[in-house]
């Protein structure tokens, strides 16, 4: 049997909770072959979960945050596979701002490259970046200044961080980039699909709650425009309209552009991975799960991952949540085969979240589940 749960957010996180099916499915079979993969969709926890997952560490350096403060930033690395992985939001995230800092004017992307810089002095060379909560709009060009880029004005000085860098961006020279960038391969979990700019570029739909005026806005997108141009005179493939060049601020055609990185749904690349699909070939039934299982669950999120893959194998699916909407029966359309919640009476939110009782609800639904299924001698 092969677990994999996605976390139930503010109550456990992946492993926790595919610790626990396993846990009471043990109890019906002590002798069941059950493994557990971590999952998740490449948003906020992912890096921690994925690191943990693979048998890696975690690890804190101090960076530049978005507002220019230094902020502590942890990220996964697993060895001997060189592998790091980087939440975006860990270095500029939206929630590292206080409402007062929220000016995607001056917010920068630079401590994403002294993560990525540090990381390739830990041995690193393939990265896993995940671009969701930022608070940023600078097109990456923060990023880009600490990975060694010369970002020049007319006058032949840096421009400044943050999008205003981008209103005096004339030149761009490559001569001092970090050498080791040469070797390094980047995947990129991103699940919007806006282009750099237009009216739905990352200036206009994401920009407002990063705090841009109504009159900035416009002035950012005509910045960016003028960013993409220039790029694309140096780097023939960078494509400002590409699905996600947009994400976080623009930072989406910035890794495709100078890093030549790969956008990709989150759930896909944490499902190859952690070579889940090996282990649903090889499976009787697949488990998995997340806090809610509703509608929005069959939209690229984990469980609708794991239940295509099991699909593919014509393995049954059993899903697990701690609340099921009233439209959660389409998930039976996408290879669901059967889903249940695992809340066993009625309890208030504060005792449904506390970790050890989820933990607890967890199992026993699994043991009640495969005492049935034992009938049928699996």
């Amino acid at each position: 049997m092969v677990i994999a749960v996605d976390s139930f957010k503010g109550s456990m996180n992946s492993i926790i909770a595919g610790q626990a099916a396993a846990a009471g499915i043990r109890r019906v079979f002590p002798q069941a072959g059950l493994t557990v993969r971590p999952l998740a969709d490449g948003g906020e926890g992912t890096a921690a979960v994925l690191t943990a997952g693979l048998g890696g560490r975690m690890r804190q350096i101090t960076v530049t945050g978005p507002s220019g403060r230094p902020v502590v930033c942890e990220y996964g690395i697993v060895m001997p596979a060189a592998v790091a992985m980087i939440e975006m939001a860990s270095a500029a995230g939206l929630t590292l701002l206080s409402e007062e800092e929220r000016d995607p004017r001056l917010t920068t992307t630079y401590g994403v490259g002294e993560v990525i810089r540090d990381a390739i002095g830990q041995g690193c060379r393939k990265f896993i970046i995940g671009l969701g909560g930022s608070g940023t709009n600078d097109g990456g060009i923060g990023m880009l200044q600490a990975l060694g880029f010369g970002l020049f004005n007319t006058a032949g000085a840096p421009v400044p961080r943050g999008a205003i860098g981008l209103a005096e961006l004339a030149v761009i020279d490559s001569s001092k980039v970090l050498p080791e960038l040469a070797e390094c391969q980047f995947r990129v979990a991103c699940d919007v699909h806006n282009p750099l700019c237009g009216e739905t570029g990352c200036s206009v739909v994401f920009g407002p709650q990063k705090g841009a005026a109504s009159g900035l806005i416009a002035q950012m997108d005509q910045w960016l425009s003028a960013y993409a141009a220039l790029v694309q005179k140096q780097y023939r493939w960078a494509d400002p309209d590409h699905p996600g060049a947009g994400a976080a601020g623009g930072m989406g055609f910035a890794l495709m552009a100078f890093l030549q990185a790969r956008l990709e749904p989150g759930v896909k690349i944490i499902i190859e991975e952690t070579g889940l699909e090996e282990a649903i070939k090889n499976a009787d039934y697949v488990i998995t799960g997340e806090g809610r299982l509703d509608g929005q669950t069959v939209m690229g999120k984990g469980p609708a991952g794991v239940a295509a893959l099991a699909q593919k194998y014509q393995r049954p699916v059993i899903a697990l949540a701690g609340s099921l909407a009233d439209d959660a029966a389409v998930c039976n359309q996408y290879g669901i085969t059967a889903f249940f919640s695992i809340i066993p009476k009625i309890m208030t939110l504060r005792e449904a979240m506390d970790q050890e009782r989820a933990k607890q609800n967890m199992s026993d639904v699994c043991e009640q589940i495969f005492r049935l299924l034992a009938i049928n001698n699996i």
